[in-house]
């Protein structure tokens, strides 16, 4: 499937071939959509291309089809494959200055979010060769500048079925310095073009297919549960001062809706065969539909407390990450507090949590409307309880002494916390987290 600038474009019916003859041939399939990545590379006049991943990527089939057919139809590229999982301010500056020094005039990105996240930080500032670092970074944090320079091609291949990257215009990293995620969000830096390859995911290991399936499954309750667009202020004097994030609307519903049904019905199986291309396929189509819904919406709290949790990672190393650091994943790291803080943000339009908790499973007939966020987040828990989740932040090595930090962590997410529909003080978020402590 592909999306350009979030649009889906109808499949020819060669490609609709292709799909169903590769499904159960990866290597054909797999060749298919690197001719398809060269074809566009071409008609865009690309003449040095760079192409980003990371080292593990970098040995495995989607990455090596690209090479082979870069080097087949003669097209110059340099490969950037020091990508960080969980990138950083360093690792972004990194590839910023690869992305400097080469001159490209196209840029492809195979890999997850961290990948085609530092593909698009690096397409900008290449792009923007005079700009300070934290011009376009998200205020408070960074000056939030809006991006006004125009940008190189990136065509986007995720591997993973999380994140939605190839679809938004956001761009997250750890903050080293603070200890806490921020990020770049900025219509300007979303991909031209999006190929969506569920073969790719087949080679996920499990607690990889789970966290990105949270972060699918948050980015979809977030963007539907968020504060209203006609609700959200103050109205920008300029249209290139709107944010990339305008709250929920009728459109992003639509997305978000679909995402969260494609997640009950097929994140479990995904999780628990490998062999399962059904539930693999509709987890990656659903980290698309779900990227176009919060790439319109935005997210809220979940993903507010979620960066200084990923930012203050001591010294957990989850399974199945071939990593040489510690880290909190970033589906994990929004998905432990998630019962918390539905429960907490029900009050304002407690039929939308109702809704979602149907959908995920929960009987709510003789519910009460009063009762929503409970009942969602009794749902999450039995959620997350059958598919192995860590039993709260306690579990990753947090404690009751670290909340104020993860408080004040939380503090400068003013681009995602203000989406909250419900606002919320300091003395709410410490309550939020010593909920999320210990889940079951």
């Amino acid at each position: 499937l592909l999306f350009q600038q979030c649009e889906m474009i109808h499949l020819s019916t060669l490609f609709q071939f292709a799909f169903i003859i590769g499904f159960f041939h990866l290597s054909f399939f797999t060749l298919f959509l690197a001719f398809i990545a060269l074809t566009d590379l071409q008609n865009l006049g690309a003449r040095r291309v760079c192409l980003m991943t990371d080292k593990n990527l970098s040995q495995l089939p989607p990455v090596n089809a690209v090479l082979n057919s870069l080097a087949k139809y003669g097209i110059n590229f340099q490969m950037y494959d020091n990508v960080r999982v969980e990138p950083t301010d360093h690792s972004f500056l990194d590839a910023i200055k690869f992305a400097k020094k080469g001159e490209f005039d196209a840029y492809v990105a195979v890999g997850g979010g961290s990948v085609i996240d530092t593909c698009k930080a690096a397409n900008l500032y290449a792009s923007s060769p005079t700009a300070d670092f934290l011009d376009y970074v998200n205020a408070p944090i960074g000056k939030g500048k809006p991006v006004t320079v125009p940008l190189k091609p990136l065509i986007a291949v995720p591997t993973t079925a999380g994140t939605g990257s190839e679809t938004t215009g956001v761009a997250i990293f750890d903050f080293k310095e603070l200890k806490v995620k921020t990020g770049i969000a900025s219509r300007a830096i979303k991909p031209t073009l999006g190929i969506i390859d569920p073969l790719h995911t087949l080679s996920m290991p499990e607690r990889i297919v789970a966290n990105s399936g949270f972060d699918v499954l948050c980015h979809a309750l977030e963007s539907y549960t968020a504060l209203p667009y006609n609700m959200r202020s103050p109205c920008p004097s300029n249209p290139i001062n709107r944010p990339a994030y305008q709250g929920s609307n009728p459109i992003s519903d639509v997305w978000a809706l679909h995402a969260l049904r494609i997640v009950a019905k097929y994140l479990k199986r995904a999780i628990r065969n490998p062999e399962d291309r059904e539930a693999r396929a509709s987890m990656h189509l659903a980290s698309a539909f779900a990227g176009i819904g919060f790439g319109n919406a935005g997210v809220h709290l979940c993903h507010g407390m979620s960066y200084p949790i990923s930012g203050l990672v001591k010294n957990y190393k989850p399974k199945d990450y071939n990593v040489d650091h510690s880290l909190v994943p970033h589906g994990l790291s929004v998905v432990l507090t998630s019962p918390a803080v539905f429960a907490f943000t029900a009050q304002i339009h407690p039929e939308r949590h109702l809704e979602a908790a149907e959908i995920l499973g929960a009987d709510i007939r003789t519910a009460r409307i009063k009762d929503a966020g409970f009942v969602l987040a009794d749902t999450l828990r039995k959620f997350l309880f059958d598919l192995n989740v860590d039993d709260g932040l306690a579990a990753i090595g947090y404690s009751k002494a670290d909340i104020p930090a993860l408080v004040k962590g939380t503090l400068p997410q003013e681009r995602v916390t203000k989406l909250s529909p419900r606002p919320q003080t300091e003395e709410d978020l410490s309550a939020l987290f010593e909920a999320s402590m210990k889940l079951y």
